[in-house]
């Protein structure tokens, strides 16, 4: 293991955090409120931690191995999310406890949305746009934004690409070098976000409003800067825009990038994962839309549709945002949702859930066990598309599949164990787990009145989710470490 060049990278990596306390100081100044001296405390605390970790090793350059890659990734999400507490903790508005601080950077970073926070209307604007800005940054990976833009890491960044994007396609490269790779990437998220950003403002969003939504959009986080979410503005217009935004972010950003460079959206279509994606999606919004009409709780068939298909892409794809107490919905239709944002967006995108390209690989390994059955001698491959999949990816899926279900299930009985009931203990692991945010039960409005062994679990969870567990868990192997 290179320490040394570990703890370089540490060093520069939270030297350009300490950079993105920067917008909202500037909009602290601007509105004239106190909070401009914790955000200046904070990027001096973290610009000299950084200084201390980065000096004493700045001339160690070495090439990371991929071990390395896994601790500098996992160790940096922690440390960010630790620095991202701190706004929280220095500020007078909100008063937060340790706790709720580091929860909410960590929901905010990984982008999972789910909040400890009421009165978020009330707060001053350099702790809302503060929150957006989280999300956004968590969105594509704190980490693939460092190695596009800071080349002067002189390493390997393959390696942090690899730990930081882990599924069974994440060696796909658009470009011939990581950081072309990560620069392209960045560029398909700036335009969404500002194409999403341009789209709310003319569908009658204020420009703040506008940009700090994007923000949580196009990063599938579903943070807001009011309580009621995007029922706060009642409109179509804005719910249709965060329908499409979301749906976009949703999707594999190497098809994006493909379908870029190619000016032809088939490319979309020829994917099978875009097509599962979409599918799944229809096919839940149809239920929804129907069962909402027939039952009674949107009488209006126009209300029922733009809720429904609201609410379903929004679960779905595992952003969080809200129009209606969808948890209060009529018959199955809640647990119908939660059970959507299990399978969440595809591969490579920003969205959370155990991914689409996974859900379609145990769906064809389950149609081929049954064959199996029928003619036990037979060779079948499991095919996405035209292309046979290797049988370590299939093994790799189920490995995954096996250890998300024993998280899931030793989180649940943690939260049980503390005395919160079946439906709030089950719903906020999936909505952690998964990145969603908001759940059942306790959990459908905010997570504040959680205990605090609770909230650090689900801390624990949200992380494990949006490093897709692996990489997060193979540093607790014995063999990891042994030389």
């Amino acid at each position: 293991m290179r320490f040394a060049t570990i703890q370089r990278i540490l060093g520069l990596l939270l030297m350009f955090s300490a950079v993105t306390m920067l917008p909202p100081l500037i909009i602290a100044l601007t509105m004239d409120e106190r909070g401009y001296t914790d955000f200046s405390l904070t990027m001096l605390v973290v610009l000299a931690a950084g200084l201390f970790a980065w000096y004493p090793v700045r001339k160690r350059r070495q090439e990371l191995r991929v071990r390395d890659g896994f601790v500098i990734v996992s160790l940096f999400w922690v440390v960010l999310a630790l620095v991202g507490s701190l706004p929280f903790l220095f500020a007078d508005q909100p008063e937060m406890s340790f706790t709720d601080a580091f929860f909410e950077s960590t929901s905010g970073l990984t982008t999972t949305g789910a909040t400890v926070l009421t009165g978020i209307d009330h707060l001053p604007w350099s702790i809302q746009f503060y929150r957006q800005e989280l999300q956004w940054l968590g969105g594509m990976g704190i980490i693939v934004l460092a190695v596009a833009i800071l080349p002067m890491l002189g390493i390997g960044g393959m390696q942090l690409y690899r730990a930081e994007t882990p599924g069974p396609m994440k060696d796909n490269k658009l470009t011939p070098r990581i950081t072309e790779t990560a620069k392209a990437l960045w560029y398909i998220y700036l335009g969404l976000t500002v194409s999403c950003a341009a789209a709310y403002w003319l569908a009658g969003m204020d420009l703040f409003d506008a940009v700090c939504h994007s923000f949580s959009t196009v990063a599938i986080g579903g943070f807001s800067t009011h309580d009621l979410s995007i029922g706060y503005f009642n409109s179509p217009a804005i719910e249709m825009v965060a329908v499409v935004f979301m749906l976009l972010a949703g999707v594999n950003f190497s098809l994006h990038y493909l379908s870029w460079r190619s000016v032809s959206v088939l490319t979309y279509f020829r994917d099978s994962e875009f097509r599962t994606y979409i599918s799944v999606l229809a096919l839940v919004s149809v239920i929804t839309v129907v069962y909402l009409y027939l039952s009674g709780a949107f009488p209006d068939p126009a209300d029922a549709l733009h809720h429904g298909i609201f609410q379903v892409v929004s679960i779905g794809t595992t952003t969080g945002f809200t129009t209606a107490a969808y948890f209060h919905w009529p018959g199955f239709l809640p647990v119908m949702l939660l059970f959507t944002s299990f399978i969440g967006g595809c591969a490579g995108s920003t969205g959370g859930g155990m991914k689409v390209i996974r859900f379609l690989l145990l769906f064809k390994q389950g149609i081929r066990e049954i064959s199996r059955l029928v003619h036990p001698n037979a060779q079948i491959p499991v095919k996405v598309g035209n292309k046979a999949m290797p049988e370590r990816v299939v093994e790799a899926v189920w490995g995954f599949f096996a250890t998300y279900v024993g998280c899931f299930t030793l989180m649940m009985l943690v939260l049980l164990a503390t005395g919160l009931d079946q439906v709030t203990s089950f719903s906020a692991v999936a909505a952690c787990l998964n990145n969603l945010g908001p759940g059942l039960g306790a959990v459908g409005y905010h997570y504040g009145e959680l205990n605090n062994t609770a909230k650090w679990v689900l801390s624990l969870a949200m992380i494990l989710g949006r490093l897709e567990i692996f990489t997060l868990l193979v540093l607790l192997t014995p063999a990891f470490w042994r030389r």
